[in-house]
């Protein structure tokens, strides 16, 4: 992980380096998302694109790689009418 020292300018503005914003993606406009750790007392930036990628990964982590999740729900419900 690369650090770079940026200032604090008035109104509590800093500017991200282009050379994080290249590696982010991050074009002029573009929203990012801040949150803060109480636990390791850390600021972290990412974009909503990294964010979704991230929590893509880890429903894959716990998703069932072959069938559908409307297919699975779908065969249930014909179980239960045929149970019925």
């Amino acid at each position: 992980m690369s650090q770079i020292s940026v200032q604090v300018s008035q109104g509590g503005r800093i500017v991200i380096p282009a050379e994080i914003r290249l590696k982010m993606g991050v074009n002029i406009g573009d929203q990012v998302l801040l949150s803060w750790s109480d636990e390791v007392q850390e600021l972290r930036i990412a974009t909503r694109k990294q964010r979704l990628q991230n929590a893509l990964s880890l429903v894959k982590q716990y998703a069932m790689p072959s069938d559908s999740v409307v297919d699975l729900f779908i065969n249930e419900r014909r179980q239960a009418a045929a149970d019925e």
